[in-house]
């Protein structure tokens, strides 16, 4: 959660620097605030409602009240142990917590919308209403916001957003809002909802009242001194506004325009050499497009879902097609991520050495993406020499040039282990929500980040005792004293190259809020070693080791990776990643570079997609819910399929959700009907009617205009691929199959072939057009659908140089397959999916199935975003599912058992009892009984 990852970051990171974690005395507290702010307007409303003690102090906007800040920011709370807490939403957060009132999962989603996707636009919007006048125009700017805050309110039945009583997201929300919608000039539209809400929360005395004070009733009048010190906003350029639905589009050409794409259509392609096959090692090239394309690297320890496939290596590969049909020369390597914590203790859950595990789980990720077709030039891994020796040697250059420094911080330790343990080897109760099984760095419940320390009743997860707390010394990169080398790295990146939205926004929080030191050392076995021998028994964190695993895999590719790696004058690299990944690739990692003095190429376009869920909930492997990679290829649905629905879902602008009902929609209407339909007529009449050869071809005037459409729509492809729009691009494809479509429904071919020499030339005319345009597709669908692509032109045997030349850079739709071209065997490209099909695969997917590579032993857990598995009802018994967790249900009561009479810790007896009550429920349920649920010991009612 972006929002709690603020507030947490905040507050942890401050804690672990100073190395200690303080009972925090609510009486002690300041809170800093200045007039004319809007942000402060949300934290005296809260502060008020929360009824929490805390001295307000009125401050100027130039007051630099955080110490180790560059910039003065406000509202700030000061708490006693002398950490600040300066992101307006944290601050309201945590007084919300303070006062006794845990914020919800929904409140935390609409908190990141405003903190991620609303403050931006709202900042703009500001600006042309108070400072330039522009009310229409600042309405343009938040319709898409304020459509979106319309829809939510549509879909829920409460008073509030979340709930009937106000919430934190409330306030937030609303205090956000008041400037521009208690201002009387502006205009919210048709949005009654919206309307309705904002008056319901500012009838609040509290809103009344904080509004009041830092407005003093002058509305936005008072808000010009304030926006006045603020960075001007940017306009959004044009192609970064949100999708638009190409379909709605209508191009308007001149007749000039129309009758030369006409005469160039008709020349046909141009003498071009065959494509030439990839020479490997690719070197970058003088005088050429030299592009690097790299995917975050994958976490080993665990088999990648849809969302991880979409998120990073399936959409670099898409790019990466595309840029090879351009003819730029192009890179793409990835790997898997092997060090760290998660390895460890997937090593340990699975009774296998850390190297074993790597192994084991590179192999199944590389069948996984072999299967997906993803094209890789080299696909490696982290744990290799080459990383040890360029890791260390970037860890020694900030070390000479002093961006580094030492600190001690508290760690918890297992004295029967003789460790420190990392996050994930520690378990206890969550210090928010109380969720008895919460890990040392997240509860995976209330979806709150932890410090280990923080934990109740914590426990060792290889032995089960009790760890105490101890202090260790770590070295942090200093990025506070890498802010000013960043920002003008920033501003050059940003300005010149293609960064997704959510890219931008998730940047410039981070440099908002002020970059804090960040520790790069862990008391871990597994991982790259750390030089320095003071530090001999450490190794790097994996977020300052795993960025440079690009690097080596690069070098293991190629003794020549540094002409890739420190050549930024020629060298473009595209990083592809979720959105979760982003400050780690904006801002960490490129400290690290450019602290390192060494000339390394920096990121020029970071493409960051949202989070794709499954149906109406999340992937999740424990539960069996969801289609991770190594079960796709078992559906019966073929790759090429699997590869079209996600990037036809991927999530560019918002969360999307796959879903099987609309996955088999989108491939009997857009696929079969549409593409396949028309790419399968225009052959079988070329067949039928012409004996296999394409007819002689006389234009009109309505031949001419649908060549113009549809060189229009590889104009739009072209652009959109190169600004990395890959879902808005997959339309212009199928818009020129729906073109095709509605040609050859309008000139009946199949009924003019019968009549006389007119009708029959009329025919071979748009019998030629048409499987000229089959060609097209057969290009343009590379990217996305290789295998398909491949099929459509074997069967159309289209000439090898067809893509190159049409997607030069001009876009011109040309004629690839001239009167007289004899084509193949044309057949069916897709299939069919049945409801029943369909239904049987939701089933299937939808919880408690077996899955590969999962202990059967091991009980499902709950997770906040959904009920457990064992709570699904279920219609009929499944005897082989019974069977294997009656011996699961007896394993596991024989472990309470032998615990109890250890006399083991009472919290460590209550979680596994926990877990058997689980299992039996879930045996119940299984035997297709629909037991009670059985109350758990610990827990309130």
């Amino acid at each position: 959660d972006g929002v709690c990852l603020l507030f947490c970051f905040s507050l942890s990171l401050q804690t672990l620097h100073s190395g200690r974690a303080r009972i925090i005395r609510r009486d002690q507290m300041k809170l800093f605030v200045s007039e004319g702010n809007p942000h402060c307007v949300k934290v005296l409303v809260v502060l008020e409602l929360t009824g929490v003690k805390c001295d307000v102090q009125l401050v100027n906007h130039e007051d630099k009240v955080v110490p180790f800040l560059n910039r003065p920011v406000l509202p700030v709370l000061l708490l006693p142990s002398g950490q600040h807490l300066f992101s307006p939403n944290a601050i309201c957060q945590y007084l919300f917590e303070v006062g006794g009132k845990e914020a919800s999962n929904s409140s935390s989603q609409f908190l990141e919308w405003e903190a991620t996707e609303l403050q931006p636009v709202l900042i703009q919007a500001l600006h042309m209403v108070a400072l330039q006048g522009k009310t229409h125009d600042a309405g343009l700017v938040l319709k898409g916001s304020l459509s979106w805050l319309e829809q939510c309110l549509s879909k829920r039945r409460t008073q509030f957003l979340t709930a009937e009583t106000v919430t934190v997201a409330d306030i937030v929300l609303w205090a956000a809002f008041y400037p521009i919608l208690a201002d009387p000039g502006f205009s919210a539209g048709e949005l009654q909802l919206v309307r309705d809400w904002f008056e319901r929360v500012g009838l609040i005395p509290a809103c009344v009242r904080a509004s009041q004070k830092v407005l003093q009733g002058k509305g936005l009048e008072s808000l010009k001194n304030f926006l006045k010190k603020q960075p001007t906003p940017h306009t959004q350029r044009k192609d970064s506004q949100p999708s638009t639905n190409t379909e709605d589009l209508d191009p308007a050409m001149t007749e000039e325009e129309i009758e030369a794409t006409a005469q160039a259509w008709c020349k046909g392609l141009p003498d071009c050499p065959d494509a030439p096959q990839r020479q490997h090692p690719i070197l970058p090239q003088e005088g050429k497009r030299n592009v690097l394309v790299t995917s975050a690297l994958p976490y080993v320890n665990n088999v990648p879902h849809l969302g991880n496939i979409i998120g990073c290596v399936l959409s670099a590969d898409v790019f990466a097609r595309y840029g090879r049909l351009r003819g730029w020369n192009l890179l793409y390597v990835c790997g898997t991520d092997e060090y760290g914590t998660a390895t460890e203790n997937k090593a340990r859950e699975e009774g296998l050495t850390p190297r074993e595990i790597c192994d084991k789980y590179h192999t199944v990720h590389s069948a996984i993406y072999k299967w997906f077709q993803i094209d890789f030039d080299y696909f490696g891994r982290t744990t290799t020499d080459r990383q040890t020796e360029i890791s260390q040697n970037i860890f020694w250059r900030l070390h000479e040039r002093g961006f580094l420094l030492e600190d001690t911080v508290e760690q918890l330790r297992c004295e029967r282990c003789q460790r420190f343990l990392a996050d994930r080897f520690v378990e206890g109760v969550c210090p928010h929500c109380r969720y008895p099984e919460a890990r040392g760095d997240q509860c995976d419940k209330c979806g709150r980040l932890i410090n280990a320390v923080e934990l109740k009743e914590p426990q060792c997860k290889v032995c089960g005792q009790t760890p105490v707390i101890r202090t260790s010394k770590h070295l942090f990169l200093d990025l506070p004293k890498l802010e000013g080398d960043l920002e003008q790295w920033l501003e050059r990146s940003l300005s010149s190259g293609d960064w997704t939205p959510n890219a931008k926004h998730i940047t410039h929080s981070w440099i908002r809020d002020g970059l804090k030191p960040r520790c790069i050392t862990r008391d871990l076995q597994w991982g790259t070693p750390v030089p320095h021998p003071d530090y001999r028994e450490k190794v790097f964190y994996v977020w300052f080791d795993a960025p440079i695993g690009y690097l080596s895999i690069t070098a293991n590719y190629t003794s020549q990776w540094e002409k890739w790696w420190k050549n930024p004058q020629q060298v473009e690299l595209y990083n592809f990643m979720a959105k979760d990944n982003v400050p780690f690739h904006s801002v960490v990692f490129p400290c690290s570079l450019l602290g390192a003095q060494d000339n390394y190429t920096l990121v020029n376009h970071l493409i960051a997609t949202e989070y794709l869920n499954y149906e109406d909930t999340k992937f999740s492997k424990s539960r069996g819910v969801g289609v991770f990679g190594d079960m796709a290829k078992d559906t019966g649905i073929v790759s090429d399929v699997w590869r079209f629905y996600l990037l036809y879902m991927r999530p560019e602008g918002q969360d999307s959700a796959f879903c099987w009902a609309d996955m088999a929609l989108k491939n009997n209407s857009e696929l079969l009907n549409n593409l396949g339909n028309f790419i399968n007529r225009a052959g079988m009449f070329v067949s039928k009617f012409f004996e296999g050869c394409v007819p002689e071809i006389v234009l009109r005037e309505e031949d001419k205009c649908l060549i113009a459409q549809v060189c229009w729509e590889l104009k739009q492809y072209i652009q959109l691929l190169d600004k990395v729009r890959i879902r808005d691009a997959l339309k212009c494809i199928l818009n020129i199959s729906r073109h095709g479509n509605q040609y050859i429904q309008v000139n009946e071919p199949w009924k003019k072939i019968k009549g006389g020499d007119n009708d029959r030339q009329r025919a071979g005319t748009v019998t030629a057009v048409s499987v000229n345009m089959a060609c097209l597709l057969s290009v343009l669908l590379e990217p996305y659908m290789p295998t398909v692509s491949v099929t459509i032109r074997a069967q159309l045997q289209a000439p090898a140089c067809c893509g190159s030349a049409m997607l030069a850079a001009d876009g011109c739709f040309l004629r690839s397959l001239s009167t007289g071209h004899r084509i193949g065997t044309v057949s069916p490209l897709f299939q069919k999916l049945g409801s029943e099909q369909i239904e049987a695969l939701r089933k299937r997917f939808g919880g408690q199935q077996v899955w590969k590579n999962s202990p059967i032993s091991t009980a499902p857990k709950a997770t906040a975003t959904a009920e457990p598995a064992t709570n699904a009802s279920v219609s009929a018994a499944d005897p082989q599912r019974a069977t294997q967790l009656a011996a699961a249900v007896s394993e596991q009561g024989d472990k309470v058992r032998a615990l109890k009479a250890q006399k083991a810790d009472k919290s460590v007896i209550t979680v596994e009892v926990n877990k058997l009550l689980e299992l039996k429920k879930e045996l119940a349920l299984t035997e297709g009984k629909n037991p009670e649920p059985s109350p758990q010991k610990g827990k309130k009612k």
